[in-house]
């Protein structure tokens, strides 16, 4: 029997649909506004998750309940325990809680590993990681998994940071430099900071710096993660120097309000005005409108209704909830189960009214 089957046969399953409660076991300061979080599971059992995914984890501050993805920075290789790396965010309710209050042996409830920004979804014989401040953390569970399976890819990793002393895992990239011959890593920072003697690259990532040090970079799987603003600038790059897009694969998630709007539908002849829906709630009572190209979390949000939800994307199944009558046309990525689905339930940042309706909330 292999070890992943009696993994499965141990009933460890761990899916984005189900919480866990999660052990601080160790914490780590890797940079002085960066800290690595490790857990174990309150069972002793082993995780099982792709590197390049993440967790949502869920904690109450001031008695209000917050929830949040963060990508694993550990890799599947060493599945007892599993590690978060977290930027201290100016104004991060949770960055700065998790900064400031966890510390081994603390309890915390988390949403199983959810994700496809894996390199098992898009294998290629060579590949670019490209990352910069946090967003280094999926692409080091991916660095970290390959070599401890002694896969010896084809890697150049470029990270990008304010400074040399902003830079998350510099020791350790460096010691996996000497244990993997085909792995490249180039560290790209705005300032030298205080570092006297900086030999790195200084500026920000460009054109000109990938033809010099990724000649190949065209034929390359491009992996990216890191702010908004960043990744846009990378793939505006990558397009401007002829890398295919369908080659490029950047972390989909972010915290965000859920307020996008799309095209009003046409009039179902209900009675109700086009675009226009009424919402109930049938455990609290409240009840609020929705305009059919908002999402109900949007709406929701906007009506002052507190809903528990992290990426806002239809990937964690955080803001899961069920739909007790009427319709709604959910677009989901990955959040939840079909057997969910076949019970009721919707994942409401990502599901657009077709008729009024009642939900369990």
């Amino acid at each position: 029997m292999t070890r992943s089957s009696t993994w499965e046969q141990a009933g460890i399953e761990w899916s984005g649909g189900l919480q866990k409660r999660l052990i601080c076991c160790r914490v780590a300061d890797e940079t002085h506004d960066v800290k690595t979080f490790v857990f174990s599971q309150d069972d002793n059992l082993p995780f099982r998750f792709e590197p390049g995914q993440f967790i949502t984890i869920s904690v109450e501050i001031e008695g209000q309940a917050h929830s949040r993805c963060y990508t694993i920075s550990s890799p599947p290789t060493r599945p007892y325990t599993l590690s978060i790396t977290v930027k201290r965010v100016p104004g991060g309710v949770v960055s700065n809680w998790l900064h400031a209050n966890l510390r081994p042996g603390f309890v915390i409830n988390a949403h199983g590993p959810a994700g496809v920004f894996t390199p098992s979804s898009h294998p290629a014989e060579k590949s670019l990681y490209l990352s910069a401040g946090s967003g280094v953390t999926p692409l080091m569970s991916m660095t970290r998994a390959g070599i401890d399976l002694g896969l010896n890819r084809d890697v150049v990793f470029i990270h990008s940071a304010r400074t040399p002393a902003d830079i998350i895992f510099r020791k350790e990239l460096t010691t996996l430099v000497d244990q993997a011959s085909r792995l490249r890593v180039i560290h790209v920072c705005e300032d030298v900071g205080d570092e006297v003697g900086w030999s790195g690259s200084v500026g920000r990532l460009g054109l000109d710096l990938l033809e010099r040090e990724v000649p190949d970079f065209r034929d390359r799987e491009v992996f990216v993660c890191g702010p908004a603003g960043y990744m846009q600038a990378v793939k505006d790059l990558l397009s401007k120097g002829g890398h295919d897009p369908s080659r490029y694969h950047q972390e989909s998630f972010n915290i965000e309000d859920g307020s996008e709007m799309r095209s009003q539908p046409e009039a179902l002849g209900s009675g109700t005005p086009a675009g226009s829906y009424t919402v109930r709630l049938a455990r609290s009572g409240k009840t609020f409108t929705i305009d059919s190209g908002q999402t109900v979390l949007a709406a929701a949000k906007k009506a002052g209704v507190a809903v528990a939800s992290s990426c806002a994307q239809g990937l964690c199944g955080t803001c899961k909830a069920t739909v007790l009558d009427g319709t709604v046309d959910m677009q989901h990525k990955g959040g939840i189960r079909q057997r969910e689905v076949d019970k009721g339930l919707r994942l409401l940042c990502c599901s657009y009214p077709k008729s009024n309706l009642v939900i369990d909330l």
